[in-house]
């Protein structure tokens, strides 16, 4: 390699490693299908963006499971999801405090009809989180429950 190329080159990766490194955007399979979870709180703050919206929820300590989650309808989306078992098996996270909230990215938030969230809103929805929530406080959003109403953030809708 010539001089000046070596130089180039290794100014090049110099720069690169000095600069702060962008949260990674990471993959489905992380977080655990097998524990979904029951949300429900404050929206503290939030990032209407792609690749997916996100929020901070603070978590109602003294957050129930509703009675009747079992039961609530599961709106038909492109995906194949067994929402009536999500639903059925739901339990409240171990751990309180702030969670961070990644929803859909914003065509498929767009599709449902969403309205953007904002800080100072109430906060439900049935997600997954790392195994035995370990690490962060991240959860993926399955189900957003706004009112009676009920979004699969996994697909389009039907």
């Amino acid at each position: 390699m010539k001089r000046r190329e070596w130089l180039i080159t290794s100014g090049a990766l110099v720069a690169m490693s000095a600069t702060p490194r962008a949260f990674a955007h990471h993959g489905w399979s992380s977080f655990d299908e097998s524990k979904p979870l029951y949300f429900e709180g404050k929206v503290k703050s939030v990032k209407w963006q792609n690749p997916h919206a996100e929020l901070v929820v603070t978590l109602d300590g003294n957050a129930k499971l509703p009675a009747n989650l079992a039961a609530r309808a599961v709106p038909k989306q492109s995906a194949n999801v067994d929402g009536a078992k999500i639903f059925a098996s739901a339990a409240l996270p171990k751990r309180k405090g702030d969670w961070n909230v990644e929803l859909a990215p914003l065509t498929r938030m767009d599709a449902w009809n969403v309205a953007p969230l904002k800080a100072g809103d109430a906060f439900q929805g049935i997600g997954f989180t790392y195994k035995d929530e370990q690490g962060a406080q991240v959860t993926r959003i399955e189900f957003l429950l706004v009112g009676d109403k009920t979004y699969g953030l996994r697909s389009s809708p039907m």
